[in-house]
Order: C-alpha cells, then structure tokens, then sequence
C-alpha cells in the first residue's frame, strides 16, 4: 500500500500549490480545481485501505488525466509554472494509480505451490 502513500502527499502538495504557485490572474479557476482535485486524491488514497473499496485508487487515474488535459489545455501558450505543475503531478498519479495495492506483497500462486518442509 506503498502507493497510496504517496498518492496522499501528491494530494497534500496539490492542496499546498495554490500558495507557491500564483497563476490567478492568468487561470481564474485554477485554485478551485487543485484543491477539488486535491481533496479527491487524498480521499480516493485513504478509502482504498478499507477492504470493500479497495480498487477506488483507479479512480485516480483518470482524475490524474483531467489534470494533465486542464493543464495543458486551460490556456495558450506558454504554460504557466503552476499549470505545469498539474501535468507533472498528474503524469506521477497516472504512474502510482496503476500499482496494485499489494505490490510489496508476493503473489498468492506463490503461497499455494511453495514446498513443504519436511
């Protein structure tokens, strides 16, 4: 579950851009879609540990997909600094989504064909 760990700080430093980044003035929802993405990212994170919702990080991906298309897309060229910063953290949840929630685990195959010792 290594992967939600770190989903989460991408959802915390999502939360804290707006403060170091400033494109206000440039992108006026732009505050308002990181912090609701944010909040999305760091809830998604925190409900697959719960058994039942274990598979909610794949939602991520594709959250991660509309802050790579708002990014690259809310304005023209050239891209301001806090814009790039959605693409970025979006092309690293697009990455960390994919990692199944027991990656640091073995396969189970390999607990059912493992040789008892006598």
């Amino acid at each position: 579950m290594w992967s939600r760990v770190i989903e989460f700080m991408l959802g915390c430093w999502l939360a804290i851009s707006p403060f170091i980044f400033t494109a206000g003035e440039q992108v006026p929802a732009l505050t308002a879609v990181t912090w609701a993405s944010a909040l999305l990212i760091i809830c998604l994170s925190l409900v697959s540990y719960w058994p039942p919702l274990r598979h909610a990080h794949l939602a991520i991906f594709f959250l991660a997909l509309a802050l790579i298309g708002y990014g690259r897309f809310a304005v023209p060229a050239p891209i301001p600094p806090a814009l790039q910063n959605l693409i970025m953290t979006g092309l690293l949840l697009l990455m960390f989504a994919l990692v199944p929630n027991r990656a640091s685990q073995p396969p189970r195959c390999w607990y059912d064909k493992a040789p008892e010792m006598s």
